[in-house]
């Protein structure tokens, strides 16, 4: 037996922590859908109440204490990238389309029309550069595989009239962690192109810093709807220091001071984030997540113990089911949130397990599992056991 290691986090125990998600976590149902919808914990309704009963006692006033709730998510974002991330440099936005679409209309576009990406981005992303394509946008799609020169490769797309690089730092379809981005990062930098890196499957699950993923000036986009559990409404993107980039898309939100009257042009806030400001949204969702950041903070729910989790978990699924091909990394320190097994009916499968009460999801030929802090051993077994079922179920 090996000795413990001292410096380890403790483990979080699940049978413990799932009394705090009465309302989402329910006998004869298991949610293999950590990495897409995570269940939140009782608090969340509490924060949801509080967003009402601010609005009714104090109607348009709401807005300070909304403004309260938000800077809870800054805070918390910041921490987790890093020492070199203040809560002044991240923007909040109700989705992260909302938020990469501002990025993609600050670009330099007088310099180039040259954006270099990857062929594993999200649909948030992706369906916005192939529209951009389609109005003369020249986008260099660069293959996710081979995994380990991917940076390089990004690298070596870049040209002198690259204008922008964005690529994820986890891949939404496999888990894989993508190496090395620090190469493509500098690469871009080197000719002037701006850099977005999509960190939506790494946020509180799979630690990294801005140290780790390179030198500045990057944005960072992501979201609590997944491994946070803040639920919709909820994304951000950190904004390099001293960011002088004026988005097409803007709303009046960048410029408060505008609105008094002491700016005759368009004027934008004075902090970088501030300048990828939208305009009226729901603070309820803010709530929401501020109050799921306090539960998570008296938990000790640390992305380091969550990380530990969740490397454990996602062991011990791809070790339930030998019987499937694993499209995800084996080795879990280059591996996500989650497992991704291929078979060429995975879409199928997700209607039958749902009859069987397992929730899982597919993207094409991939099945997904994502397991989550408050699923004990016995559920994870017993979904896997039903995800093998089904599989033999669908090769008759």
């Amino acid at each position: 037996m090996r000795p413990t290691d001292p410096d380890a986090p403790a483990p979080i125990d699940p049978a413990a922590l799932r009394a705090h998600y009465r309302r989402f976590v329910r006998p004869g149902r298991i949610l293999l859908t950590g990495h897409s919808h995570q269940a939140w914990p009782d608090v969340a309704e509490a924060g949801l109440r509080r967003a009402f009963a601010d609005a009714a006692a104090h109607v348009d006033g709401k807005w300070a204490r909304a403004a309260e709730r938000a800077a809870v998510l800054q805070r918390a974002v910041a921490l987790q990238l890093g020492p070199r991330a203040r809560p002044d440099q991240i923007a909040i936005g109700q989705n992260t389309h909302e938020l990469v679409t501002r990025f993609l209309s600050a670009l330099d576009w007088r310099r180039g029309r040259h954006i270099v990406t990857t062929g594993g981005e999200f649909h948030s992303m992706r369906r916005q550069l192939v529209r951009l394509a389609e109005e003369g946008v020249e986008v260099e799609w660069v293959p996710t595989e081979p995994r380990a020169t991917l940076a390089g490769r990004m690298a070596g797309a870049v040209r002198a009239d690259t204008i922008g690089l964005l690529a994820s730092t986890v891949l939404f379809r496999t888990s894989a962690i993508v190496p090395g981005l620090a190469e493509a990062v500098e690469a871009a930098q080197r000719v002037g192109a701006a850099v977005l890196l999509d960190a939506y499957h790494a946020y509180n699950v799979v630690p990294q810093t801005l140290e780790a993923l390179g030198p500045d000036p990057i944005f960072v986009v992501g979201g609590g709807y997944k491994y946070a559990q803040w639920g919709e409404g909820c994304c951000w993107m950190r904004v390099p220091p001293d960011s002088a980039h004026r988005p097409i898309y803007t709303g009046w939100f960048a410029d408060f001071a505008g609105l008094e009257g002491k700016q005759g042009a368009l004027g934008y806030g004075e902090r970088g984030a501030d300048r990828f400001a939208g305009s009226t949204y729901d603070p309820a969702s803010h709530y929401r997540a501020a109050a799921v950041i306090d539960f998570f903070a008296e938990q000790k729910l640390t992305i380091e113990r969550l990380r530990a989790c969740s490397m454990r978990q996602t062991a011990r699924l791809i070790a339930a089911l030998p019987q499937l091909e694993l499209a995800s990394p084996a080795d879990a320190d280059a591996r996500g949130g989650f497992v991704a097994f291929r078979h060429p009916r995975a879409v199928e499968m997700v209607d039958r397990l749902r009859e069987k009460a397992i929730y899982v999801d597919a993207r094409d030929d991939l099945l997904r599992l994502g397991p989550a802090p408050y699923l004990t051993d016995d559920e994870l077994d017993a979904g896997a056991a039903a995800v093998a079922a089904v599989a033999q179920e669908f090769q008759r």
